[in-house]
């Protein structure tokens, strides 16, 4: 399964094969969490998920780049990244312990 990636639509498939709800409703269910998540975080907020993990953003200052193929020196403008932060239960999930 390495490789693999999962799609909002196989999300929302899985929300109706779960929950119940209908296959639109599980859609527009996905849609929102989602959304909301964007925009917390376009607010700057820390988004956590319990037993999952956190998003949060993080400001990155201007630096000195280089560009690999002319080995010129290019300023990298400051920017906002987001950051994910795994839960120790989903690396648990992931690496388990032997």
């Amino acid at each position: 399964m390495a490789g693999d990636t999962i799609t909002r639509a196989q999300l929302s498939e899985a929300v109706y094969e779960e929950v119940g709800l209908s296959r639109n409703e599980s859609a527009d269910l996905v849609e929102a969490v989602l959304e909301e998540m964007v925009n917390a975080l376009s607010d700057g907020e820390t988004v956590k998920i319990s037993s999952f993990g956190s998003f949060s953003i993080r400001q990155k200052s201007q630096r000195m780049g280089r560009n690999p193929k002319t080995g010129e020196e290019v300023p990298i403008l400051p920017r906002k990244v987001i950051i994910f932060k795994p839960s120790h239960v989903l690396k648990n999930r992931i690496n388990p312990k032997t």
